[in-house]
């Protein structure tokens, strides 16, 4: 059998890989997780977004939200992170992987009683770091919140009401 190999077309340009050293990563904290920033979407060439939550026990991750243009992919590396996806919520726990479609209401915090430190991709990716950036400066009192409303389109993050999200977290207090 003789099967020629495909090649690139002249004018394409090969991607690069993106290293992100643990010493070298930007973190960003808030008052109950810490955030270290891995991949944005110009280091990818829009392929993904990635970043590294760890929260501590009672952390809230992300109010009820959706996204029109990624999908978002969790993945728990240890402890546990309770999750909404639609108006179902669960418990990952690590080891497990979660994907979540467009248009999909989601929201995350740590599980009752635990720890999560969790991998999340968005792909594609678009420039995110800057709406995590500002997500600290709030919850430091740095920032008005209205300016994550107001990013809304911008770094596409939808929030949404989910009465099942508020429910489950009432439960968990």
């Amino acid at each position: 059998m003789n099967e020629k190999m495909p090649t690139l077309p002249a004018t394409t340009t090969p991607l690069k890989a993106m290293l992100t050293r643990h010493a070298d990563a930007e973190t960003c904290a808030d008052p109950s997780s810490v955030m270290t920033l891995l991949a944005d979407s110009d280091g990818t060439a829009g392929g993904c977004t990635s970043y590294r939550s760890t929260f501590a026990k009672g952390a809230i991750g992300a109010p009820a939200h959706f996204h029109t243009r990624a999908s978002e992919l969790f993945f728990v590396i240890s402890g546990a992170l309770q999750v909404l996806v639609g108006e179902e919520v669960t418990v990952l726990k690590a080891g497990d992987f979660l994907a979540v479609p467009p248009h999909t209401p989601h929201a995350f915090a740590a599980a009752p009683g635990c720890e999560a430190d969790v991998l999340f991709v968005f792909t594609p990716g678009m420039g995110r770091f800057d709406y995590l950036r500002l997500l600290g400066r709030v919850m430091r009192g740095e920032a008005d919140p209205k300016e994550i409303a107001e990013s809304s389109e911008r770094f596409d993050n939808h929030y949404v009401d989910s009465p099942v999200w508020r429910a489950a977290l009432e439960r968990s207090a």
